[in-house]
């Protein structure tokens, strides 16, 4: 009998412990759940650990394969200068902002900021960089957060305050206190906050036919970000090209646009493009609800406006009626009223030019652009037409 007990007793713990054993994962999943439901919480509102993780795996893309295009960081596309790194610490995030800082051989002591338009990246003021240091100007030349080979961030607020401020902190670090501000299209509107935020900074203010010089949405309906990113989502090589060829050379395209097309078109045959067009879809939510033009009369700085005549580029003229989309982007009517706000400024017009002088009309832009930096006194309020 004894034998017996003991027996039983043997099983009986034999029996508990594996139980204890085998249910020890499932008899914890209700606790657990609370915990999963957090994480996931946790990652859908991207921890900092999440975003550091995030951005340390956005600032190192892994070598392109199988593939013609290129990475989110254009990693095989080739500057003409050296490209350097800032990183900056923005939304809970270490994000890295490229730039190009070239020094003139013979330095005249004055620094020039250059800030890129929305389809573009500080490479295409590759002849602009070699005029200006010819002169003797120091160039700074950055790729704002989330274009060129700066950092694509998943979750990002973009404005233009915050692209301001992270473009000073790097003059702040390159030791440049004093500088001209260049702005090119959507870099016209950057060019614009940064001076009204920085005036002590900005010792004149240069807009290559920026864009903003109206504000759109007084007449265009407003398009979701997600509406904006599925139809990056739709471009191909050819589309931009084409856009490109109508929209601001007139029809006519030359060997020499090339540069222009090419790091956007292949990004949409890159490994990365799902990023860069989401991150494309949210700046296009920041220029079209964050107007400059209201503040224009706030601007201290020496101005000059480069006009080409024929552009017509407008956010959402595809969202209108024909009648309405007449009305937008009529540059000669808009860079009139622009250089009629600012108090200080300069209008440049050049005829039978469109959106992007320095490569369409080269000689024209840069000699107007020296001109201006070059002099002792401000601007004048005169209208130039060329």
């Amino acid at each position: 009998m004894r034998a017996s007990r003991f027996t039983l007793f043997v099983l009986l713990t034999i029996l508990l412990t594996a139980g204890c054993a085998t249910g020890s994962g499932t008899a914890a999943d209700p606790g657990a759940q609370p915990e999963q439901q957090q994480a996931e919480e946790d990652d859908g509102a991207d921890t900092d650990a999440d975003a550091t993780a995030d951005s340390e795996a956005d600032a190192a893309p892994e070598a392109e394969a199988d593939h013609d295009g290129f990475d989110a960081r254009l990693s095989s596309y080739e500057y003409p200068y050296e490209v350097e790194i800032f990183e900056v610490d923005a939304q809970r995030q270490t994000l890295e902002m490229a730039y190009m800082d070239v020094q003139p051989e013979n330095p005249n002591g004055k620094t020039v900021l250059l800030l890129h338009g929305k389809n573009f990246s500080g490479a295409y003021w590759k002849t602009t960089i070699e005029a200006l240091t010819d002169e003797g100007y120091r160039v700074v030349a950055p790729d704002q957060i989330g274009f060129g080979k700066s950092s694509k961030p998943r979750t990002f607020q973009f404005s233009f305050h915050a692209l301001a401020t992270y473009t000073k902190a790097l003059l702040d670090e390159l030791g440049v206190d004093r500088t001209a501000v260049v702005g090119h299209s959507m870099g016209g509107m950057l060019a614009t906050r940064f001076a009204l935020m920085f005036p002590d900074t900005t010792t004149k203010l240069a807009l290559v036919n920026p864009i903003g010089l109206e504000d759109w949405k007084r007449k265009v309906p407003y398009t979701t970000i997600d509406q904006w990113y599925a139809r990056e989502l739709k471009k191909t090589p050819e589309k931009i090209q084409a856009y490109m060829t109508e929209s601001y050379f007139d029809g006519v395209w030359k060997e020499a646009y090339e540069p222009l097309v090419e790091i956007q078109a292949g990004w949409t045959k890159g490994p990365d493009y799902e990023r860069v067009a989401w991150n494309s879809a949210l700046a296009y939510d920041m220029i079209f609800t964050q107007p400059v033009l209201y503040e224009f009369g706030d601007i201290n700085a020496p101005t000059l406006l480069i006009i080409g005549q024929r552009d017509r580029t407008a956010l959402g003229k595809g969202d209108v009626s024909a009648e309405v989309r007449k009305t937008l982007g009529n540059y000669p009517e808009l860079g009139r009223a622009a250089a009629e706000a600012i108090p200080d400024a300069k209008l440049v017009e050049f005829d039978a030019i469109g959106h992007i002088p320095q490569f369409e009309a080269y000689d024209r832009y840069i000699s107007a652009l020296e001109g201006f930096l070059a002099a002792d006194s401000a601007a004048d309020s005169a209208t130039d037409t060329e």
